[in-house]
Protein backbone atom coordinates (compact mmCIF):
# COMPACT_ATOMS: atom_id res chain seq x y z
CA UNK A 1 0.00 0.00 0.00
CA UNK A 2 2.80 2.44 0.78
CA UNK A 3 4.45 1.75 -2.77
CA UNK A 4 0.89 2.46 -4.26
CA UNK A 5 1.04 5.78 -2.59
CA UNK A 6 4.14 6.88 -3.41
CA UNK A 7 3.19 5.88 -7.02
CA UNK A 8 0.34 7.50 -7.33
CA UNK A 9 1.40 10.89 -5.61
CA UNK A 10 3.67 11.57 -8.33
CA UNK A 11 3.12 14.22 -10.60
CA UNK A 12 4.96 12.32 -13.61
CA UNK A 13 2.73 9.29 -12.89
CA UNK A 14 -0.66 7.58 -13.59
CA UNK A 15 -2.12 4.43 -11.99
CA UNK A 16 -3.98 1.82 -14.08
CA UNK A 17 -6.54 -0.10 -11.64
CA UNK A 18 -7.19 -3.03 -13.69
CA UNK A 19 -10.29 -4.20 -13.03
CA UNK A 20 -11.64 -2.15 -9.99
CA UNK A 21 -14.21 -4.21 -7.83
CA UNK A 22 -12.38 -7.42 -9.18
CA UNK A 23 -8.62 -7.00 -8.24
CA UNK A 24 -8.91 -10.54 -6.39
CA UNK A 25 -9.65 -12.17 -9.36
CA UNK A 26 -7.05 -10.47 -11.48
CA UNK A 27 -5.21 -14.08 -12.25
CA UNK A 28 -8.21 -15.71 -13.31
CA UNK A 29 -9.71 -13.01 -15.11
CA UNK A 30 -6.05 -12.71 -17.12
CA UNK A 31 -6.35 -16.50 -18.51
CA UNK A 32 -9.20 -16.08 -20.44
CA UNK A 33 -7.05 -12.66 -22.05
CA UNK A 34 -4.09 -14.45 -22.42
CA UNK A 35 -5.31 -17.22 -24.26
CA UNK A 36 -7.38 -15.10 -26.63
CA UNK A 37 -4.53 -12.81 -27.35
CA UNK A 38 -2.06 -15.26 -27.78
CA UNK A 39 -4.11 -16.96 -30.40
CA UNK A 40 -5.03 -14.01 -32.47
CA UNK A 41 -1.61 -13.15 -32.80
CA UNK A 42 -0.30 -16.55 -34.03
CA UNK A 43 -3.47 -16.36 -36.59
CA UNK A 44 -3.26 -12.99 -37.86
CA UNK A 45 0.75 -13.35 -38.13
CA UNK A 46 0.20 -16.94 -40.01
CA UNK A 47 -1.88 -14.94 -42.48
CA UNK A 48 0.68 -12.65 -42.85
CA UNK A 49 3.69 -14.91 -43.33
CA UNK A 50 1.34 -17.34 -45.92
CA UNK A 51 -0.06 -14.34 -47.83
CA UNK A 52 3.72 -12.75 -48.50
CA UNK A 53 4.92 -16.57 -49.17
CA UNK A 54 2.47 -17.03 -51.54
CA UNK A 55 2.63 -14.98 -54.60
CA UNK A 56 -0.55 -16.32 -56.08
CA UNK A 57 -2.00 -14.31 -52.69
CA UNK A 58 -0.48 -11.31 -53.81
CA UNK A 59 -4.01 -9.69 -54.86
CA UNK A 60 -5.96 -7.00 -53.62
CA UNK A 61 -8.07 -8.31 -51.74
CA UNK A 62 -5.53 -10.23 -49.75
CA UNK A 63 -3.04 -7.13 -49.43
CA UNK A 64 -6.54 -5.92 -47.54
CA UNK A 65 -7.02 -8.97 -45.19
CA UNK A 66 -3.04 -8.40 -44.14
CA UNK A 67 -3.87 -4.76 -43.43
CA UNK A 68 -6.67 -5.71 -41.76
CA UNK A 69 -4.32 -8.27 -39.25
CA UNK A 70 -1.90 -5.81 -39.29
CA UNK A 71 -4.19 -2.79 -37.61
CA UNK A 72 -5.53 -5.84 -35.01
CA UNK A 73 -2.23 -6.56 -34.48
CA UNK A 74 -1.04 -3.19 -33.25
CA UNK A 75 -4.69 -1.98 -31.80
CA UNK A 76 -4.30 -5.05 -29.11
CA UNK A 77 -0.54 -4.97 -28.13
CA UNK A 78 -0.98 -1.38 -27.65
CA UNK A 79 -3.05 -2.13 -24.51
CA UNK A 80 -2.46 -6.37 -23.23
CA UNK A 81 0.63 -6.26 -22.43
CA UNK A 82 0.14 -3.62 -20.07
CA UNK A 83 -3.23 -5.06 -18.94
CA UNK A 84 -1.48 -8.55 -18.65
CA UNK A 85 1.27 -6.52 -16.43
CA UNK A 86 -1.50 -5.28 -13.88
CA UNK A 87 -2.63 -8.59 -13.77
CA UNK A 88 0.21 -10.91 -13.08
CA UNK A 89 2.60 -8.54 -11.41
CA UNK A 90 0.50 -5.85 -9.79
CA UNK A 91 2.28 -3.19 -12.33
CA UNK A 92 -0.10 -0.51 -12.28
CA UNK A 93 2.16 2.38 -12.79
CA UNK A 94 2.28 4.14 -16.14
CA UNK A 95 3.95 7.66 -17.54
CA UNK A 96 1.96 10.25 -18.30
CA UNK A 97 3.65 10.13 -21.92
CA UNK A 98 3.28 6.60 -21.99
CA UNK A 99 -0.30 6.56 -21.12
CA UNK A 100 -0.89 9.63 -24.33
CA UNK A 101 1.39 7.40 -26.68
CA UNK A 102 -0.67 4.12 -25.65
CA UNK A 103 -3.97 6.02 -26.29
CA UNK A 104 -2.75 7.76 -29.50
CA UNK A 105 -2.42 3.92 -30.90
CA UNK A 106 -5.27 2.42 -29.32
CA UNK A 107 -7.66 4.46 -31.00
CA UNK A 108 -5.42 5.41 -34.10
CA UNK A 109 -5.33 1.50 -34.76
CA UNK A 110 -9.38 1.68 -34.31
CA UNK A 111 -9.48 4.68 -36.92
CA UNK A 112 -7.51 2.61 -39.03
CA UNK A 113 -9.54 -0.42 -38.91
CA UNK A 114 -12.96 1.60 -39.78
CA UNK A 115 -11.13 2.36 -42.42
CA UNK A 116 -9.52 -0.55 -43.82
CA UNK A 117 -13.45 -2.20 -43.37
CA UNK A 118 -14.34 0.40 -45.64
CA UNK A 119 -11.76 -0.29 -48.46
CA UNK A 120 -12.83 -4.50 -48.24
CA UNK A 121 -16.21 -2.89 -48.42
CA UNK A 122 -15.24 -1.23 -51.36
CA UNK A 123 -13.48 -3.98 -52.72
CA UNK A 124 -16.40 -6.29 -52.23
CA UNK A 125 -18.74 -3.64 -54.17
CA UNK A 126 -16.63 -3.31 -57.53
CA UNK A 127 -15.86 -7.13 -57.86
CA UNK A 128 -19.54 -8.01 -57.79
CA UNK A 129 -21.14 -5.16 -59.09
CA UNK A 130 -18.43 -4.36 -61.72
CA UNK A 131 -16.60 -7.53 -61.98
CA UNK A 132 -14.93 -7.12 -65.42
CA UNK A 133 -13.01 -3.79 -64.39
CA UNK A 134 -12.02 -5.13 -61.22
CA UNK A 135 -8.15 -5.76 -61.80
CA UNK A 136 -8.05 -2.17 -63.37
CA UNK A 137 -9.81 -0.60 -60.75
CA UNK A 138 -8.34 -2.28 -57.63
CA UNK A 139 -4.67 -2.53 -58.42
CA UNK A 140 -2.07 -3.78 -55.44
CA UNK A 141 -0.82 -0.28 -55.74
CA UNK A 142 -4.43 1.31 -55.49
CA UNK A 143 -4.88 -0.82 -52.21
CA UNK A 144 -1.80 0.84 -50.76
CA UNK A 145 -2.27 4.26 -52.10
CA UNK A 146 -5.80 3.91 -49.80
CA UNK A 147 -4.24 2.04 -47.29
CA UNK A 148 -1.45 5.05 -46.77
CA UNK A 149 -4.67 7.24 -46.98
CA UNK A 150 -6.49 5.94 -43.98
CA UNK A 151 -3.40 5.77 -41.92
CA UNK A 152 -3.00 9.48 -42.30
CA UNK A 153 -6.44 9.74 -42.20
CA UNK A 154 -6.03 7.99 -38.32
CA UNK A 155 -3.04 10.22 -37.42
CA UNK A 156 -4.69 13.34 -38.44
CA UNK A 157 -7.58 12.80 -36.63
CA UNK A 158 -6.48 11.07 -33.22
CA UNK A 159 -2.97 13.14 -32.91
CA UNK A 160 -5.76 16.20 -30.87
CA UNK A 161 -6.90 13.97 -28.47
CA UNK A 162 -3.57 13.28 -26.83
CA UNK A 163 -2.56 16.83 -27.61
CA UNK A 164 -5.55 18.16 -25.72
CA UNK A 165 -4.76 16.26 -23.18
CA UNK A 166 -1.61 17.48 -22.31
CA UNK A 167 -2.54 21.06 -21.86
CA UNK A 168 -4.75 19.78 -19.12
CA UNK A 169 -4.00 19.94 -15.21
CA UNK A 170 -4.46 16.75 -13.57
CA UNK A 171 -6.01 16.20 -10.11
CA UNK A 172 -3.33 14.96 -7.35
CA UNK A 173 -5.45 11.53 -7.50
CA UNK A 174 -3.69 10.21 -10.60
CA UNK A 175 -5.73 6.56 -10.58
CA UNK A 176 -7.49 5.60 -13.43
CA UNK A 177 -9.99 2.78 -13.16
CA UNK A 178 -8.99 0.91 -16.47
CA UNK A 179 -6.55 -1.32 -17.63
CA UNK A 180 -5.06 1.04 -20.31
CA UNK A 181 -5.36 4.79 -21.12
CA UNK A 182 -8.53 5.62 -22.57
CA UNK A 183 -9.18 8.99 -23.87
CA UNK A 184 -12.15 9.65 -21.60
CA UNK A 185 -10.98 7.74 -18.87
CA UNK A 186 -7.96 9.73 -19.26
CA UNK A 187 -9.72 13.41 -19.51
CA UNK A 188 -12.01 12.42 -16.30
CA UNK A 189 -8.82 12.63 -13.86
CA UNK A 190 -8.25 16.43 -15.06
CA UNK A 191 -8.95 19.04 -12.68
CA UNK A 192 -9.73 21.69 -15.74
CA UNK A 193 -12.76 21.73 -18.00
CA UNK A 194 -12.50 18.80 -20.61
CA UNK A 195 -15.81 19.79 -22.86
CA UNK A 196 -13.49 20.11 -25.61
CA UNK A 197 -11.92 17.09 -25.17
CA UNK A 198 -15.23 15.22 -24.30
CA UNK A 199 -16.89 16.82 -27.73
CA UNK A 200 -13.71 16.48 -29.94
CA UNK A 201 -13.93 12.67 -28.99
CA UNK A 202 -17.61 12.05 -29.85
CA UNK A 203 -17.51 14.40 -32.68
CA UNK A 204 -14.42 12.09 -34.49
CA UNK A 205 -15.76 8.94 -33.05
CA UNK A 206 -19.45 9.66 -34.63
CA UNK A 207 -18.92 11.78 -37.58
CA UNK A 208 -15.60 9.80 -39.01
CA UNK A 209 -16.40 6.23 -38.56
CA UNK A 210 -19.87 6.84 -38.84
CA UNK A 211 -19.23 8.12 -42.17
CA UNK A 212 -17.30 5.37 -42.74
CA UNK A 213 -20.61 2.94 -41.67
CA UNK A 214 -22.73 4.83 -43.85
CA UNK A 215 -20.50 4.33 -46.84
CA UNK A 216 -20.36 0.70 -45.89
CA UNK A 217 -23.75 0.36 -45.89
CA UNK A 218 -24.38 2.31 -48.90
CA UNK A 219 -22.10 -0.79 -51.02
CA UNK A 220 -23.96 -3.55 -49.21
CA UNK A 221 -27.12 -1.90 -50.64
CA UNK A 222 -25.70 -1.77 -54.18
CA UNK A 223 -24.17 -5.38 -53.58
CA UNK A 224 -27.48 -6.36 -52.59
CA UNK A 225 -29.21 -4.97 -55.27
CA UNK A 226 -26.74 -6.29 -58.06
CA UNK A 227 -27.05 -10.02 -56.34
CA UNK A 228 -30.48 -9.59 -56.72
CA UNK A 229 -30.47 -9.87 -60.60
CA UNK A 230 -28.41 -12.77 -60.28
CA UNK A 231 -30.47 -15.21 -62.36
CA UNK A 232 -28.63 -18.47 -61.43
CA UNK A 233 -28.54 -20.15 -57.89
CA UNK A 234 -25.00 -20.85 -57.95
CA UNK A 235 -23.35 -17.28 -58.78
CA UNK A 236 -26.20 -15.35 -56.28
CA UNK A 237 -24.86 -18.17 -53.76
CA UNK A 238 -21.43 -17.48 -54.71
CA UNK A 239 -21.81 -13.39 -54.66
CA UNK A 240 -23.17 -14.29 -50.99
CA UNK A 241 -20.05 -16.29 -49.77
CA UNK A 242 -17.90 -13.44 -51.28
CA UNK A 243 -19.54 -10.78 -48.29
CA UNK A 244 -20.35 -13.12 -45.69
CA UNK A 245 -16.75 -12.89 -43.98
CA UNK A 246 -16.79 -9.21 -44.22
CA UNK A 247 -20.06 -8.56 -42.54
CA UNK A 248 -18.74 -11.31 -39.61
CA UNK A 249 -16.05 -9.02 -38.99
CA UNK A 250 -17.81 -5.35 -39.26
CA UNK A 251 -20.56 -7.22 -36.78
CA UNK A 252 -17.67 -8.50 -34.52
CA UNK A 253 -16.02 -4.79 -34.61
CA UNK A 254 -18.57 -2.23 -34.85
CA UNK A 255 -21.33 -2.84 -31.78
CA UNK A 256 -18.90 -3.38 -29.06
CA UNK A 257 -16.82 -0.29 -30.23
CA UNK A 258 -20.03 2.17 -29.99
CA UNK A 259 -21.27 0.47 -27.16
CA UNK A 260 -18.08 1.31 -25.32
CA UNK A 261 -17.89 4.64 -26.33
CA UNK A 262 -21.56 5.89 -25.66
CA UNK A 263 -21.02 4.09 -21.74
CA UNK A 264 -18.88 7.05 -21.03
CA UNK A 265 -21.18 9.93 -22.02
CA UNK A 266 -24.98 8.10 -20.97
CA UNK A 267 -23.80 4.55 -19.15
CA UNK A 268 -23.61 5.76 -15.65
CA UNK A 269 -25.71 3.19 -14.45
CA UNK A 270 -23.46 0.00 -15.72
CA UNK A 271 -20.80 -1.25 -13.78
CA UNK A 272 -17.48 -0.16 -14.06
CA UNK A 273 -16.45 -3.65 -14.43
CA UNK A 274 -18.66 -4.93 -17.12
CA UNK A 275 -17.39 -1.51 -19.02
CA UNK A 276 -13.69 -2.26 -18.69
CA UNK A 277 -14.27 -6.16 -19.48
CA UNK A 278 -16.19 -4.88 -22.85
CA UNK A 279 -13.83 -2.33 -23.49
CA UNK A 280 -10.59 -5.12 -23.42
CA UNK A 281 -12.88 -7.62 -25.39
CA UNK A 282 -13.10 -5.00 -28.16
CA UNK A 283 -9.77 -5.24 -29.87
CA UNK A 284 -9.55 -8.92 -29.32
CA UNK A 285 -12.09 -10.92 -30.12
CA UNK A 286 -11.58 -9.40 -33.62
CA UNK A 287 -8.15 -10.00 -33.34
CA UNK A 288 -8.88 -13.70 -32.77
CA UNK A 289 -11.97 -14.44 -34.52
CA UNK A 290 -10.77 -12.54 -37.52
CA UNK A 291 -8.25 -15.10 -38.96
CA UNK A 292 -10.82 -18.13 -38.49
CA UNK A 293 -13.80 -16.54 -40.33
CA UNK A 294 -11.92 -15.71 -43.36
CA UNK A 295 -9.47 -18.99 -43.07
CA UNK A 296 -12.84 -20.75 -43.50
CA UNK A 297 -14.83 -18.85 -45.75
CA UNK A 298 -11.92 -18.39 -48.43
CA UNK A 299 -10.93 -21.48 -50.06
CA UNK A 300 -8.02 -20.69 -51.11
CA UNK A 301 -6.57 -18.72 -48.30
CA UNK A 302 -7.79 -22.02 -45.98
CA UNK A 303 -5.74 -24.29 -48.60
CA UNK A 304 -2.48 -22.57 -48.45
CA UNK A 305 -2.55 -21.97 -44.78
CA UNK A 306 -3.42 -25.61 -44.18
CA UNK A 307 -0.60 -26.69 -46.62
CA UNK A 308 1.86 -24.67 -44.37
CA UNK A 309 0.56 -25.80 -41.15
CA UNK A 310 1.10 -29.21 -42.30
CA UNK A 311 5.08 -28.77 -43.89
CA UNK A 312 5.68 -27.59 -40.16
CA UNK A 313 4.04 -30.32 -38.65
CA UNK A 314 5.87 -32.82 -40.95
CA UNK A 315 9.18 -30.51 -40.64
CA UNK A 316 8.73 -31.07 -36.23
CA UNK A 317 7.87 -34.80 -36.29
CA UNK A 318 10.87 -35.18 -38.43
CA UNK A 319 13.13 -33.40 -36.25
CA UNK A 320 12.01 -35.33 -33.19
CA UNK A 321 12.22 -38.42 -34.96
CA UNK A 322 15.88 -37.61 -35.53
CA UNK A 323 16.75 -36.37 -32.14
Amino acid sequence: MDIFNLTSSDPSTFILMGIPGLEPAHVWISIPFATVYIIGLLGNFMILFVVGKEETLHKPMYLLLCMLALTEIGTSTSIMPKALYIFWFNLKGITVGGCLTQMFFLHAGSMMHSAVLLTMAFDRYVAICNPLRYTTILTNSRIAKLGLVGLLRAVLFILPLPLLLSRLPFCVNHVIPHTYCDHMAVAKMSCGDITVNRTYGFVTAFVVMGLDLMLIALSYILIIRAVLRISYKTDYQKALNTCTAHLCVMLMSYPVGFFSIMIHRIGEGIAPHVHIILANLYPLIPLMLNPIVYGVKNKELHGKVVKYIYRMCSHWDTDFKCA
